[in-house]
């Protein structure tokens, strides 16, 4: 049977399981739009804007396991998914983008909206293709999902040009696709479990240090288990917090810039440092010549080309963080490491993690957040907002965190959290992000109406781009250059400190989310924290925005300054 490679198009996606497409429409993709139209099977969502649009897609492939799935018009369309595109590829999320494009006579002729939207994204993604033949559209498509979800999951560009769309041809679409050159790794080489293991089991100060791909490859249960078997502590990056329960006796913390004195020093001092599924980035290991100089590091990676690319490591190990921790499961023994773990906890003692007990801090929110949702999804910002969630935010089973680890894109948190509550209606789903981010994407709140999405949405509000104006406090002799969101044209330009005669806030957050629709609340008082909450947690139809006007100079404790290794950590702001 004939049918166009539109028809074909939505054919594909019904094959691989699509129930969700965020979708924006356009010229070059208007076909594709009304060979959806009337299909009951797919449900697609009209976000504002493509950018809201590509981290919706990625909230909602992060906190479902699924792959999540855009498409968007050439040109302009194209070009605002490029930011989403390098997020999500950089935390390794299975998506995958569906460009149209100007027909294939017209490509490289600078036609209207014609942008070449795969050598844009080439770097940035780990596949992109333009269709150019329409018999080959459908192995395409097929092997676009093979690649987004398979070994190290990412995202795979497919651009469409208009002629593809609108040609007959084949109905037919393969079950199965074969890739020359690429074939994920789906076993562990047993003489380095071996290897590692005899290592695991000679060490004195071992530590398992977890990042995001144990959370990718859903071995939260097998990694539990694992620690508890051998009593090795458990320190995580960012993107690996929740692997364990934040509350377990075993897990320290998080490491890096801002995290805990007791995990940063516990890596520092260990012996034996097991790290699974993390890329030994900077914003974890400080000054790289001084990070965990006396230990013998395993590295378990699905990427190859991760292991010792940034930290030399003696015991590589290649493969899936499921598939490694699994068979490291089969022959783990109980350690002694009673010892180790009470010096870990006067450490603990010593530095615990906390901001001061006067007035309403986002500890305090925090806190109250993990007392009042015992089940959520929580999406945060990047920025101050993101650290806070990181150091505060109890994680289970229960609980996921969303989060821009690797590329650190401010506004991710609004519509990943839209994304997240489109694929998990029955979870609460909670936005923690800064002034400054929300206002990235404050569009996606009409998005959040029509779609009657009852996300809590909590701001901190300090008036500042407050990471940024943190360390220009810190280490710029408080000149706070463009960091100041109050600023007005009357203001003086060399302002370091914010006063009673500071402007008003610019926007009005509370007359904002009204305006879209949304119930607007304003807290300034501890007292007035959990009754907000509550508030959310019992609205049903529509966002709540909580406005948490916090202390403007607030800062982010520990850190560790530019530069610098995990032992040189500033551990309280000078005021304190």
């Amino acid at each position: 049977m004939l049918i166009t490679g539109a028809e074909l198009f939505v054919k594909a996606l019904k094959a691989e399981h699509v129930n969700t497409l965020f979708a924006y429409p356009g010229g070059q993709a208007i076909d594709l739009f009304n060979a959806l139209y009337g299909e009951n099977d797919i449900d697609v969502i009209l976000p504002r804007h493509e950018q809201g649009l590509v981290h919706a897609a990625d909230g909602y492939a992060r906190s479902t396991g699924k792959v999540g799935v855009c498409l968007v018009t050439s040109g302009p369309g194209a070009t605002n998914l490029v930011t989403g595109i390098a997020t999500a590829n950089y935390d390794s999320v299975p998506l995958v983008c569906f460009t149209g494009q100007v027909p294939t006579g017209l490509i490289g002729n600078d036609a209207f909206q014609e942008v070449d939207i795969v050598g844009i994204t080439r770097s940035i993604c780990k596949y992109a293709v333009t269709v150019r033949n329409r018999d080959e559209l459908a192995a395409t498509i097929k092997k676009a999902f093979y690649i987004a979800r398979t070994g190290k999951p990412g995202v795979v560009v497919v651009d469409l040009p208009k002629d593809i769309q609108r040609e007959y041809g084949s109905d037919e679409y393969p079950e199965k696709i074969e890739i020359r050159g690429y074939k994920p790794k789906l076993s562990v080489h047993a003489g380095q479990i071996k290897k590692a293991l005899e290592t695991l089991n000679n060490a004195k100060k071992p530590v398992f240090l977890i990042g995001g791909g144990v959370n990718i490859s859903h071995a939260q249960s097998e990694m539990l288990k694992l620690a508890e078997l051998t009593g090795v502590p458990v320190i995580t990056t960012i993107m690996g917090k929740g692997v364990i329960p934040t509350t377990h006796d075993l897990y320290i913390g998080n490491i890096g810039i801002h995290g805990s004195y007791a995990a940063n020093t516990a890596i520092s001092n260990c012996d034996v440092l097991f790290s699974i599924g993390t890329r030994f980035n900077d914003r974890i290991t400080g000054k790289m010549g001084h990070f965990a100089t006396h230990a013998t590091i395993i590295h378990v990676d699905i990427d190859s080309a991760s292991i010792s690319r940034n930290i030399e490591v003696d015991i590589p190990i290649v493969a899936d963080a499921k598939l490694a921790i699994s068979a490291l499961l089969e022959k783990a023994q109980a350690l002694n490491t009673g010892d180790w773990l009470a010096q870990i906890d006067r450490w603990k003692k010593q530095y615990p993690l906390s901001m001061k007990a006067t007035g309403m801090t986002p500890e305090k929110i925090i806190r109250q957040i993990n007392k009042i949702f015992e089940s959520a999804i929580i999406a945060t910002d990047v920025g101050q907002n993101q650290l806070w969630a990181t150091q505060f935010l109890e994680l289970s089973g229960k609980k996921q965190m969303l989060t821009s680890g690797g590329l650190g894109t401010m506004g991710y948190g609004f519509p990943a959290a839209i994304g997240a509550k489109i694929g998990n209606p029955s979870q609460d789903v909670i936005v923690i992000s800064g002034d400054g981010g929300m206002q990235m994407n404050i569009q996606e709140m009409a998005t959040a109406i029509c779609y009657e999405l009852p996300i809590t949405i909590c701001i901190f509000n300090n008036g500042y781009l407050g990471n940024v104006r943190q360390w220009q406090e810190m280490f710029f002799d408080k000149r706070y250059s463009s960091t100041c969101m109050r600023y007005r044209k009357s203001c003086i330009n060399s302002c370091n400190s914010p006063t009673e005669c500071c402007p008003p806030y610019t926007p009005d957050f509370i007359k904002l989310a009204e305006s879209y629709g949304a119930k607007g609340i304003r807290v300034s008082e501890e007292s007035e924290i959990s009754v907000a909450l509550k508030t959310a947690k019992d609205t049903l139809k529509v966002p709540t925005v909580i406005e948490f006007i916090i202390e403007r100079e607030e800062n982010v404790m520990p850190i560790v300054p530019p530069g610098n290794s995990l032992e040189d950590m500033i551990l309280e702001s000078e005021d304190n």
